[in-house]
């Protein structure tokens, strides 16, 4: 009974507060004349933040290896 209401919270919490800036993007932002460039202007960012926390873990990963350090469990 617990977990049941645990998963309501979890899934009212993401569609009435968590996406409500991509709500306000979908009716609004993206019927105006450069939405669609708008909207897939946050899509890449969010692929370049992804892709640089990528490339940060990757250099970590070879300063471990070069190190010795890394942990091969």
């Amino acid at each position: 009974m617990i977990a049941g209401n645990i998963f309501r919270w979890i899934g009212s919490l993401f569609t009435d507060f968590l996406f409500l800036p991509f709500d306000w993007l979908r009716l609004t932002v993206a019927k105006s004349p450069g939405g669609w460039w708008t909207s897939n202007t946050i899509n890449w960012l969010f692929l370049i933040v992804l892709l640089v926390l990528f490339a940060y873990w990757m250099w970590q990963s070879s300063i471990f290896l070069k190190e010795g350090t890394e942990d091969r469990a």
